[in-house]
């Protein structure tokens, strides 16, 4: 079924299991089309001002974007995205604020943590050293993360630890390293000095590698790059599927 033109995503859209169509958005700056989980939704609020929208639940109009933070930034000093938006929202009042960059990237944070936060009272999220070490070696770790400013012995010893528990020694497998430091991460989920979590749920790890990619793509943040070709749980560029997910159907549209 077509998304109304312009519209926020219906359930069934962000159903998003494999085996599904994937809802695809045109990027109002680029012109190109992508799964919807992929993209950051503008959406137009009643006082005619732009706001982000990256849960694409916000009633009314909206429109898409699939870009960096910086190139977002290009695109509204040229006017390119206020053009943009006036022929998806067909109009031209509305109010782009100056710091829109950075409000969608606090919301892609918010939306990361958020996250975390839910899959550690879950029970899925693991933190400590000792507890993760000891979850790798036992084959149960799907996803490993490290705050900014984890140490790289203590990076090296966790990842060392995952790769022997699922049989992977010289995959050169390392886990994520996220755009935040240890007292945000510690702050976000309610634990004392939060340097290196754990996703033991492959689900889980999916659910957070949705918001966790989106994030990393928007900043340009590519301190794990390296590891992606050896890591099937690191967050994938624009244009590759997560996990290695096999692409399924598609439900191409030109709603934004």
């Amino acid at each position: 079924m077509r998304t109304p033109h312009n519209d926020q995503l219906s359930e069934p859209d962000r159903a998003g299991r494999r085996g599904q169509h994937a809802p695809e958005r045109r990027c109002v700056i680029t012109g190109e089309v992508s799964p919807a989980e992929r993209l950051v939704r503008l959406a137009l609020s009643p006082d005619g001002d732009i706001a982000p929208d990256v849960h694409g639940k916000a009633p009314g109009r909206g429109a898409w974007i699939g870009v960096t933070r910086a190139a977002l930034e290009a695109a509204q000093v040229k006017g390119k995205l206020k053009s943009g938006l006036a022929r998806a929202l067909q109009d031209s009042h509305f109010t782009i604020p100056d710091d829109l960059g950075a409000r969608i990237e606090a919301q892609l944070a918010r939306a990361t943590l958020d996250r975390l936060g839910l899959e550690a009272r879950a029970g899925t999220l693991l933190s400590g050293n000792e507890k993760i070490e000891t979850a790798a070696r036992k084959g149960q770790v799907r996803m490993l993360l490290h705050a900014r400013d984890a140490g790289e012995d203590g990076r090296k010893k966790l990842a060392q630890a995952w790769r022997v528990g699922e049989d992977a020694e010289g995959s050169g497998r390392e886990g994520v390293v996220l755009p935040v430091d240890r007292g945000t991460l510690s702050m976000a989920l309610g634990r004392e000095n939060a340097v290196h979590l754990a996703l033991t749920d492959a689900r889980a790890a999916d659910r957070v590698l949705a918001h966790l990619s989106r994030w990393q793509f928007f900043t340009g943040w590519s301190r794990d790059a390296a590891n992606r070709d050896s890591d099937p749980h690191a967050p994938p560029p624009a244009g590759e599927d997560k996990m290695g997910a096999t692409p399924t159907g598609s439900a191409a549209s030109d709603a934004f």
